[in-house]
């Protein structure tokens, strides 16, 4: 959005205030008398996300309601991970949150994109490796060790598909891409 601050309700009067330099107190532009706080507003470089589907113009079904589009809006470079690339959405792919390409600067396929997370629609989370990985994230030694053996010691994403995803998810070993609201 490019916006250089935004007004936050309910600091006032907190001691927030003596523990950010981001944040100030300052009288509201349309009632002087008012106080009201505002923090400077985030401009990520890159933002990524992972959705359902997108089309070879770059729109994004999420099918699913999210804060995705101010947080493209505010980024710089937007990049989004799909499960499915397709030629052109449908209106009913549209539901939920929609991120058109006019905010998206690439698009890549990567089926189970998401994991350990779930992709709403599409499959669930995979709780046990959310435990490993919460387990992991204990001490700067295990984390290193976690990264090492899912990111790092991996060729690419299919290496990682092939290690960590569950067997079963999807049917015949595709996915059930469902529309928001089914």
């Amino acid at each position: 959005m490019g916006i250089p601050y935004v007004p936050v309700l309910g600091l006032a009067g907190t001691d927030l205030l003596r523990r950010r330099d981001d944040m100030k107190l300052l009288p509201d532009p349309f009632h002087p008398e008012r106080q009201t706080v505002v923090a400077q507003a985030l401009r990520p470089d890159v933002a990524l996300f992972h959705g359902l589907r997108a089309d070879r113009a770059g729109n994004v079904c999420f099918g699913y309601e999210s804060d995705n589009v101010l947080l493209a809006e505010a980024s710089r470079t937007v990049i989004v991970t799909v499960e499915e690339v397709v030629d052109a959405l449908t209106p009913e792919e549209r539901a939920g949150t929609f991120l058109p390409g006019i905010l998206v600067d690439a698009v890549a396929e990567a089926r189970y994109g998401a994991h350990p997370a779930g992709a709403p629609g599409a499959y669930p989370q995979d709780a046990e490796h959310l435990v490993w990985y919460a387990e992991q994230s204990q001490s700067d030694e295990a984390f290193a060790d976690y990264l090492r053996q899912t990111v790092h010691d991996l060729p690419d994403h299919a290496a990682y598909v092939a290690r960590f995803v569950p067997e079963g998810w999807g049917q015949n070993g595709q996915l059930r891409l469902q529309a928001a609201g089914d």
